[in-house]
């Protein structure tokens, strides 16, 4: 098929790219003439897995391209897909989908056949019939062009693997076109096996803040349990086990640590919250807003804790370093970080900081300039009173803290994330302090 993808960002490209590996000829749009001429020249401006290949690949083969001229796609594709962005609005408790409603202005009156818009960006329940409405009164083709609403699921640092082999497609739509199409697009994924579940507008809508909510649930939850674990001198980790092995519950996602960021999941939490209480449904409001606060709570529990591992030694003035900026491993984005907001607080409390991050140094300067940061794991140590494992990337995990011990001023990590083998490190001769396990 034919296929355009308006909006160039963690969401879009990954989508166009995979839209072009699965065989189809699609054109990405952006207003960013930079940005386009980057992606043309088979160069990625985002870093996830694997996605740098992809766009150098399928750029070079010709299959995908990108530009600004919104016209250009309108007339070569048969499917549109809407990947724009939805921040948080300046309320900062509902989905701010002025560049969804932007764009539909921008392609409608190009549509002069009976075409598809797909939209993928996360939008307040309701979206799709006024999205539907405006573009089927600006289009010349009026209600030949129908809209459906197909929530993306992706996990940054896999969002190649996420869109390729997706664990379900959801489409919201109210034709038997608008599914034939989708169903074609889709095809060869479909065809692996991947179940999809066809639904009105605003179930789709739904179940992508569900889904998202019901993970920053789960993280709340066992945060919370691991506070109790520290009160009580028990290990959060061996209770992940335990209850990760109940069919009913499962362990994906109940990983503690300094709580959730990224571009999405705190934004759909909030929002879900807001639209809980505009539909009434205060008690579940209540409850959405409650794992918002143990989340908000994560940064002064990692504080608390970098303050006990460093005893008579008080933060101002001791050389700290936090390993990690991104918000997750696989990705560069830093947008509402856990590390980055401690690393912040402990600047602030007057802390010599620094900080490495194996990807995300250049987005990371651009967020808080402010801080230091360096790119060398082995020299990020350096002096250390204290290193703070922030983001659980593999390097960590991976990194000797034999030859690490050396250079450090005191042997010292506290882990924020739980992913390092504690053992390992102690008979290297460090302390380690983690969230919710005991200090043995």
């Amino acid at each position: 098929m034919r296929v355009s993808v308006i909006g160039c960002g963690h969401l879009g490209i990954p989508h166009a790219a995979a839209m072009a590996e699965l065989g189809h000829e699609v054109i990405g749009v952006d207003v960013d003439q930079a940005k386009v001429d980057r992606l043309n020249a088979g160069e990625c401006p985002i870093y996830e897995t694997g996605l740098p290949e992809l766009i150098a690949r399928h750029t070079a083969s010709g299959r995908l391209r990108f530009t600004t001229d919104i016209r250009e796609a309108a007339d070569f594709a048969e499917l549109h897909f809407i990947g724009v962005g939805t921040p948080i609005d300046a309320d900062g408790r509902s989905y701010d989908t002025g560049q969804v409603y932007g764009a539909i202005r921008q392609l409608a009156p190009h549509l002069d056949r009976p075409c598809t818009i797909v939209g993928k960006s996360t939008v307040t329940v309701g979206t799709t019939s006024q999205v539907t409405a405006l573009a089927q009164r600006l289009a010349p083709a009026g209600q030949a062009v129908d809209v459906v609403w197909n929530p993306e699921f992706l996990r940054e640092g896999h969002a190649v693997e996420d869109t390729l082999r997706p664990d379900r497609i959801i489409a919201g739509l109210t034709t038997a076109e608008s599914e034939k199409a989708i169903r074609a697009v889709y095809a060869p994924i479909l065809d692996a096996g991947v179940p999809i579940f066809v639904t009105d507008p605003q179930t789709a809508e739904l179940a992508k803040g569900a889904a998202n909510t019901f993970l920053g649930l789960k993280i709340s939850y066992i945060n919370a349990v691991a506070d109790m674990c520290k009160a009580a001198g028990g290990d959060v980790s061996q209770i992940v086990d335990i209850l990760g092995i109940d069919p009913r519950i499962g362990s994906g996602g109940m990983q503690p640590g300094i709580g959730y960021g990224g571009g999405c999941l705190p934004k759909d939490v909030r929002a879900f919250t807001a639209s809980a209480r505009q539909l009434g449904a205060d008690q579940a409001a209540a409850l959405l807003l409650a794992a918002e606060k143990i989340n908000e709570s994560r940064t002064d529990v990692a504080l608390k804790l970098i303050t006990v591992a460093l005893g008579d030694r008080p933060i101002m003035g001791a050389r700290v370093t936090v390993w990690g900026a991104a918000f997750k491993p696989g990705t560069n984005d830093v947008r509402e970080s856990p590390a980055l907001a401690l690393a912040q607080v402990l600047q602030r409390a007057g802390a010599q900081l620094t900080v490495h991050e194996p990807r995300a140094v250049p987005t990371a300067v651009q967020r808080t300039p402010e801080l230091d940061y360096t790119d060398d794991l082995v020299q990020s140590v350096d002096g250390a009173h204290v290193v703070v494992l922030g983001t659980e990337w593999p390097e960590y995990q991976e990194a000797d803290p034999e030859d690490l011990r050396g250079r450090v001023a005191e042997p010292l990590m506290v882990d924020c994330r739980t992913t390092l083998d504690a053992a390992r490190w102690r008979s290297a001769g460090w302390t380690v302090h983690q969230i919710g396990r005991p200090e043995k």
